[in-house]
């Protein structure tokens, strides 16, 4: 501590020209507007270009696990591609209209996660792409991970997504490897897990058991995936399994998403309600 006193007094005239300066810098700035202007525009030039870069060191430390993550999408997607190639080039001709016509049930549309949450019971997640795009409330949301959500609300610009960690939301689901239909929903606690609900007694669903869309209700496609069952219960009296779903999508790590529209949704929703009106 003694040093540093002497050190301040040391060079005490070179501290006190410094301060000098810097209070006549204040004045000529808070005293002149053309001065000051030039001043607070160059200081917002020089924040804008701090923040820039600070994000820009973010995002370079997230390209690898964005990078990971695009290369196993693609993947995929030439999987898929591949199936419906060969699927088309060995059918007969009533096959491949079949096929034609299930390709193009469907359009995707990428977005980029701007806003999150995975802490509260109701969580939302905002998207950079709107009306502008396509983009309409009631269209699903997906990822190279599995299922995201739903949109609830567009903008010209931005999207908000009901997110599957939302108490409120279910999504119609299968267990794969039985073929039982169900519905998966969060209950408010680990952002991780899910509920698998209504799967009946008599079925015998197993630790490692993939849950995925059932294609259901026309807004997700069919066979999505959700998750892997890790935790199976059935009470005594119980007609139906507790069972409990890891996502296979990290909602923490969520950077991009693909949101889909079904092309025959209106057309399914249009038909089922003639039906329905029918009925009554």
């Amino acid at each position: 501590m003694e040093r540093l006193f002497y050190f301040i007094y040391q060079y005490r005239a070179f501290f006190t020209f410094i301060v000098l300066e810097v209070f006549c810098f204040w004045l000529v700035v808070e005293n002149n507007a053309y001065q000051g202007a030039k001043f607070f525009n160059s200081s917002n030039t020089v924040v804008a270009s701090l923040n820039n870069f600070s994000q820009s060191i973010r995002d370079y430390f997230l390209l690898r696990d964005v990078n990971t993550t695009l290369a196993e999408e693609n993947a995929a997607l030439r999987k898929r591609v591949e199936q419906n190639n060969q699927r088309v080039q060995s059918s007969d001709s009533v096959a491949s209209v079949t096929d034609s016509s299930f390709i193009k049930r469907f359009d995707f549309i990428s977005a980029k996660v701007v806003n999150n949450h995975v802490d509260q019971f109701k969580n939302f997640i905002t998207i950079n792409k709107g009306k502008d795009a396509g983009i309409e409330p009631g269209m699903a949301v997906i990822s190279p991970g599995g299922v995201v959500g739903k949109v609830k609300m567009v903008s010209n610009h931005y999207g908000v997504v009901t997110s599957l960690l939302h108490i409120d939301l279910m999504v119609s689901a299968l267990l794969k490897r039985t073929g039982h239909y169900g519905s998966v929903q969060w209950e408010g606690r680990d952002p991780q897990i899910v509920k698998f609900k209504y799967i009946p007694r008599h079925v015998n669903p197993m630790v490692g058991d993939s849950v995925v869309t059932s294609g259901f209700n026309a807004i997700f496609p069919e066979g999505i995936m959700i998750g892997t069952i890790v935790d199976v219960k059935l009470g005594n009296e119980a007609l139906s399994y507790d069972l409990s779903v890891k996502l296979s999508q990290d909602f923490r790590k969520l950077s991009y998403v693909t949101v889909v529209r079904s092309v025959l949704k209106n057309e399914q929703d249009s038909l089922e309600h003639a039906v329905n009106e029918l009925e009554r």
